[in-house]
């Protein structure tokens, strides 16, 4: 894409951000992870023949409503507050039609009335535990590329403060997943959320996130990271935690050859 329009979005997402505390590192996380997933997501793109300067614009706007969020909630958990897609795409797109201070691109190919809706949904949706059925193929392509891209960088926010406390919390705990968790590792699905009870579950959970990844590239660019690798790698002393994670390392390395 051409560097000129990146420069502009670029800069219209941080005079937007600087609506909000940057001193608070939760903030800046997100805004390292905003750019981040636009990154992967113009990589995945790329390898698949979907416009990489319309993927790139989703993967920087996909999370605007995460700073909204935190301010007013304290947290980053939509069970706790509201859910952040929703919000995104309502601000985006709704009466405060935040999108046209980013001057998304057109989609080649398409009016920009289709790319605006394409746009909304990939931004609703990538946060959810399914896409909903019916979407036609542009629209479950991007959608796909934008939910491939968050996964990617999720790994890695995984490793990083503050989820390297709860990592170590995890190594030192005594309290095995349940049957359910399980069930999303051996089937290789992610798990919903209602089934999460403790933090070793969560990992789990969020490892199962892999299982999902659409695109090759995507998995490509897993392995380069390294970061799932770290993920499942975490020590744990528990004997009956220690054999649902080793079935897990078994399910991705066996599935994925990492």
């Amino acid at each position: 894409m051409g560097n000129e329009n990146k420069e502009k979005a670029l800069k219209a997402f941080s005079e937007y951000a600087d609506n909000f505390d940057r001193n608070i590192i939760e903030i800046q996380l997100k805004i390292d992870h905003t750019y981040r997933v636009a990154d992967i997501a113009e990589r995945i793109a790329g390898s698949t023949g979907a416009d990489p300067e319309f993927s790139w614009y989703l993967g920087l706007l996909h999370d605007i409503a995460r700073f909204e969020q935190y301010t007013k909630y304290g947290t980053f958990r939509d069970a706790l507050s509201v859910d952040h897609a929703e919000l995104g795409a309502d601000l985006l797109f709704g009466r405060e039609r935040l999108i046209d201070i980013f001057s998304l691109p057109a989609l080649p190919g398409a009016s920009n009335e289709t790319g605006m809706l394409i746009a909304e949904k990939a931004i609703r949706f990538h946060n959810k535990l399914t896409l909903p059925e019916g979407l036609d193929a542009d629209t479950r392509m991007y959608c796909d590329i934008l939910r491939d891209a968050d996964k990617c960088d999720i790994f890695r926010v995984l490793t990083e403060p503050p989820y390297d406390v709860r990592n170590r919390e995890i190594a030192g705990s005594d309290t095995p997943a349940s049957e359910e968790i399980m069930a999303g590792v051996m089937e290789h699905r992610c798990v919903s959320r209602i089934y999460v009870k403790n933090p070793f579950e969560s990992l789990l959970g969020q490892c199962c996130m892999f299982f999902e990844l659409v695109y090759p590239e995507s998995i490509a660019i897993v392995r380069e990271q390294g970061y799932l690798e770290k993920l499942i790698d975490i020590p744990v002393k528990n004997d009956k935690m220690k054999k649902q994670m080793d079935l897990l390392k078994q399910e991705i390395r066996g599935a994925y050859a990492i």
